[in-house]
C-alpha cells in the first residue's frame, strides 16, 4: 500500500457526505477531494484515519464533461463542489441523500427526489467571520488561515463593502485582539447587524455610530469575554413572510432574531423551505420542536391552520420566539425548555403533527424514544446532516413509521452541505 505523499491513479465511484468522492485503492476506501464521479485521476495520498485513506486529486486524467473552473480559492467558504457544473452538483446531493438512507437507514427513498436550487451569489444572510488584527475573513478549509470572503461568492457586494469598512475602523481604533464577527441581515439586506467579540480593546474607542452610516447597517455591538461593552443601533433584524393557503387566504408572519441567534442562512430559499414544510403538515394541532425563532410553527399558526406548541431550549432563541409569537396568544404556546423535557408530557405529542429541526447532531436517543412511544400521526423532519437524519429515520421506521416524502434544498450552493426534508406517517 503506498504511503503519505505518494501519487496513485484511481477511478472515482460516487460522492460522499462532506464533499469528497469515493474511490478504492487495493480494496481500501479512499476519499478524494477535487474529483467528480466517473473521472480517472492521479491523486496524492494525504493521510489515513480509521482505515480510510484521504487524498487530493492532482491531475485529471479522464475529465468529466461536468468539470468547470473552480474560481479563486475554492477552499474559502468550503466550496468543495466549485469545480462541478451546477446541474451535476444538484444530482450529486440527491445521490448523497439516497446513499445515506440506503446504507444507514436501510430505506429506499421515493423514486423522484426533488432538489431545490439556489442562486450561487450573495445567498447568505448569516455568517461568522474570524478576526486577526483588523483583518476579517473566513478560515480557509482545514486551516486557521484567513481568506478573503469575496472569493466565496456567498455574501452580497454591499455586505462585503461593509466588512471592508469595519476592517478599516478596527485598524484605526487599534483593535489588537479580535476573535469573531457575527453578521446577520434580512432578505432584502435593508437591516444588517454585526457583533464583534474581542479579547481586549486597543488604544482607541471604536466609532460605532459612524458604522451605522454604512449601507444597510442597523446595529453594531462589541463584547469582551462574552460581556457587552459597547453597542449602537439594534442587534435585531427581521423579515416578514407572506404566506398563502389553498383557499387564497394570506397571512404575514414577522420573524425577528438577534444577530447571534440561529436562523436559516439562504435568503433565496427561505420562503420555499417554509412552504414545503407546511405542505407536509396537515391542518390541525402541531408541535414545533427546536422551534428557534418560530419559522415553521408561527407560519402554521399565522395562517390559522391549527394551534402550535413551540419548544425551544436556547434562552436567546426563546426571547425572539416569544416576541414573534406575541400576535398569536390564542394559537401559540411557547415552552422554554429542552425538547427531551417537553416530550415527557404526552400532551406535547398526542394527536399532533410533530415538526423537528434539530442541530447537526440530530435527535437525542431520549427524544427518539419518546416520539416512538407517543406515536404521533406524522413527523416532519428538517435536517442539516443527512447521516443523523437517516439514523433517526431508521429508528422511527422501526417504531412503525413509513417515509412518504423526501426533498433536498441546496441552501449552500457550491458546497457539500445538504439540507433535507422528510415526512413520516404512522403505519396504522
Amino acid at each position: 500500500m503506498p504511503g503519505s505523499g505518494d501519487l496513485v491513479e484511481v477511478t472515482i465511484e460516487k460522492p460522499t457526505a462532506g464533499g469528497r468522492m469515493l474511490a478504492r485503492l487495493e480494496g481500501q476506501v479512499m476519499l478524494v477531494a477535487g474529483a467528480i464521479p466517473g473521472e480517472r485521476v492521479r491523486a496524492r495520498l494525504d493521510s489515513k484515519r480509521g482505515g480510510v485513506v484521504f487524498a487530493t486529486a492532482i491531475d485529471i486524467l479522464d475529465p468529466s464533461p461536468d468539470r468547470q473552473p473552480a474560481g479563486d480559492d475554492p477552499a474559502c467558504g468550503g466550496r468543495h463542489f466549485a469545480h462541478i457544473a451546477r446541474p451535476r452538483q444538484l444530482g450529486l446531493k440527491a445521490e448523497i441523500v439516497r446513499d445515506a438512507f440506503r446504507r444507514i437507514a436501510h430505506l429506499d427513498l421515493p423514486g423522484y427526489l426533488p432538489v431545490h436550487a439556489s442562486p450561487e451569489d450573495g445567498y447568505r444572510m448569516r455568517a461568522r467571520l474570524h478576526v486577526q488584527g483588523s483583518t476579517l475573513g473566513f478560515y480557509r478549509e482545514g486551516t486557521h488561515e484567513l481568506c478573503d470572503p469575496r472569493c466565496s461568492r456567498q455574501l452580497l457586494p454591499d455586505t462585503l463593502d461593509v466588512l471592508a469598512a469595519v476592517s478599516s475602523v478596527l485598524n484605526d481604533a487599534g483593535v489588537s485582539d479580535g476573535r469573531t464577527l457575527e453578521l446577520s441581515e434580512n432578505r432584502a439586506a435593508t437591516e444588517r447587524s454585526l457583533y464583534l467579540e474581542v479579547s481586549r480593546m486597543g488604544r482607541g474607542a471604536i466609532a460605532l455610530e459612524g458604522l451605522l452610516d454604512l449601507a444597510g447597517v442597523t446595529g453594531f455591538g462589541i463584547a469582551r469575554a462574552g460581556e457587552p461593552v459597547a453597542a449602537a443601533g439594534s442587534p435585531i433584524v427581521a423579515d416578514e413572510l407572506v404566506l398563502a393557503r389553498a383557499t387564497g387566504q394570506t397571512a404575514t408572519v414577522r420573524l425577528q432574531r438577534h444577530v447571534t441567534g440561529f436562523f436559516q442562512s439562504n435568503r433565496f430559499l427561505l420562503q420555499l423551505l417554509v412552504e414545503r414544510v407546511l405542505a407536509q403538515v396537515p391542518e390541525g394541532p402541531m408541535t414545533d420542536l427546536y422551534a428557534g425563532v418560530g419559522l415553521f410553527g408561527l407560519a402554521h399558526a399565522g395562517l390559522g391552520r391549527g394551534d402550535v406548541i413551540a419548544v425551544e431550549g436556547d434562552p436567546g432563541g426563546v426571547e425572539d420566539l416569544q416576541a414573534n409569537a406575541a400576535p398569536y396568544p390564542d394559537r401559540v404556546r411557547v415552552e422554554a425548555q429542552p425538547v427531551e423535557d417537553a416530550l415527557r408530557r404526552r400532551s406535547t405529542v398526542d394527536g399532533r403533527t410533530i415538526v423537528v429541526d434539530p442541530p447537526r447532531t440530530g435527535l437525542s436517543r431520549e427524544a427518539v424514544a419518546a416520539l416512538a412511544a407517543a406515536r404521533p400521526p406524522r413527523v416532519v423532519y428538517v435536517s442539516c446532516d443527512v447521516a443523523t437524519l437517516a439514523r433517526d429515520a431508521a429508528a422511527l421506521a422501526a417504531a412503525g413509521y413509513d417515509l412518504v416524502c423526501a426533498e433536498v434544498f441546496d441552501l449552500f450552493p457550491g458546497t457539500a452541505h445538504v439540507e433535507s426534508l422528510v415526512s413520516m406517517t404512522r403505519r396504522d
